[in-house]
């Protein structure tokens, strides 16, 4: 029986209470953190105050590519590839460090989830590692952003250079501007 580490243990609890807090998915966890599924669940009921929540992660690199979550996701995977080739950081730490980052930059508004989750951020590295998901500069602004690998991507223009006629017609933006349409 191997014995076990009551450091390393606590390195493992100290990493699960971050990722919690940062908003991870239980599989994730589970994929990152090598403590047993039911302390990992009891850790999360402890922190949230709720279970966490069921359901499949993300699977398709679709999301990544529309308008609004490009942009969100071009940012943090900017920001980890820095910290992976000038900083040292790998792993799960490079992911927590440009997600924290990333919402430094990126912070949502009060009582919002902000637009890229830490699930999608780290969903989001592990199809840059795959292939599935590079990066292509903008012919415009040279700025580089996510594209799938296997779309033509030598004339590509970003959703910055090139807004789609929708953007910014959220149902949210609409019930913003209608206060200030009936005051005037």
């Amino acid at each position: 029986m191997a014995k076990k580490s009551v450091v390393s243990e606590a390195q493992e609890i100290r990493l699960a209470i971050e990722l919690i807090q940062l908003g991870a998915r239980l599989q994730l966890l589970e994929t990152e953190v090598s403590l047993s599924r039911e302390r990992l669940l009891n850790l999360y009921k402890e922190l949230k105050g709720v279970s966490p929540p069921k359901g499949m992660l993300p699977f398709s690199t679709d999301w990544f590519i529309t308008w609004q979550p490009n942009i969100h996701s071009s940012l943090f995977i900017n920001i980890h590839t820095f910290l992976v080739e000038h900083a040292g950081a790998s792993g799960i730490e490079a992911v927590m460090k440009a997600y924290k980052l990333y919402l430094e930059q990126m912070p949502p508004e009060p009582g919002e989830e902000p637009l890229l989750s830490l699930t999608r951020a780290w969903t989001l590295v592990r199809f840059f590692s795959s292939k599935m998901l590079a990066m292509a500069p903008c012919k415009k602004c040279t700025g580089k952003f996510v594209v799938n690998t296997f779309d033509l991507n030598a004339d590509y223009v970003c959703g910055l250079c090139h807004m789609p006629s929708r953007a910014g017609k959220t149902k949210k933006a609409k019930e913003a501007a209608a206060p200030l349409s009936q005051g005037a």
